[in-house]
């Protein structure tokens, strides 16, 4: 879904209490003033009412994301941001279940600004297509 569709998704349910949410988004061009001046995974987590958020999956375009994680011998990174750390725990597990490797970046203020766009500038880690190995 596309960052300014959050709202109306997140009224899909009263509330989200016990789920987890993984924002995928990226807000490139939404002024910083139209955020609060918080974090876009901020914004998101507040309209899923009781729901933990976990920013990740939203550095890389799907056509890298549809491939195969299992790189030349590796597997590709995804970068996860989260203020809660057993959803971002759950989040992690759930991309090595897909073959991923995850990094986990800390909280939203701070590993999720690294993946994520303000205004019309992309954070640091966004379309870094990396492989770990192990």
């Amino acid at each position: 879904m596309r960052f300014d569709a959050h709202p109306d998704v997140a009224k899909a349910l009263p509330t989200w209490q016990g789920k987890t949410i993984v924002d995928v988004t990226n807000a490139y061009g939404v002024a910083p003033e139209q955020l609060g001046g918080q974090p876009s995974g901020r914004v998101v987590a507040q309209a899923f009412t009781g729901g933990k958020l976990v920013k990740g999956f939203n550095h890389l375009g799907a056509a890298i994301l549809e491939q195969d994680p299992a790189v030349h011998g590796g597997r590709r990174v995804v970068f996860l941001a989260s203020d809660d750390d057993d959803a971002a725990a759950e989040v992690g597990a759930l991309a090595e279940n897909l073959g991923f490797s995850p990094v986990q970046l800390g909280g939203l203020s701070e590993g999720g600004l690294l993946v994520q766009a303000r205004g019309k500038s992309w954070g640091q880690l966004i379309f870094k297509d990396l492989v770990k190995f192990d």
